[in-house]
């Protein structure tokens, strides 16, 4: 019982985690595309776009980090906002 607790707790309103692209880094892997493709796009030179203001929804916390790690360019970072 006591491991449910955590999940009982509320959760704040609105999304705790901003993913950020620096565009100057990034060079067309697109790795964040094929990981997270709710978060990123791509345009028509190849190189990634963020979609949206870079909020990230508690669903896609995973896919976020996911797409930090394997940026080889390092060119994806998460921030708590």
């Amino acid at each position: 019982m006591a491991d449910l607790w955590p999940a009982l707790i509320p959760k704040p309103y609105g999304p705790r985690l901003r993913v950020h692209l620096d565009v100057e880094k990034c060079q067309g892997h697109n790795r964040c595309y094929a990981l997270a493709p709710e978060l990123f796009d791509v345009d028509d030179y190849g190189q990634a776009v963020l979609l949206g203001d870079g909020s990230v929804t508690t669903e896609l916390e995973d896919k976020a980090r996911l797409a930090a790690m394997n940026c080889p360019e390092y060119a994806i970072t998460i921030t708590d906002s």
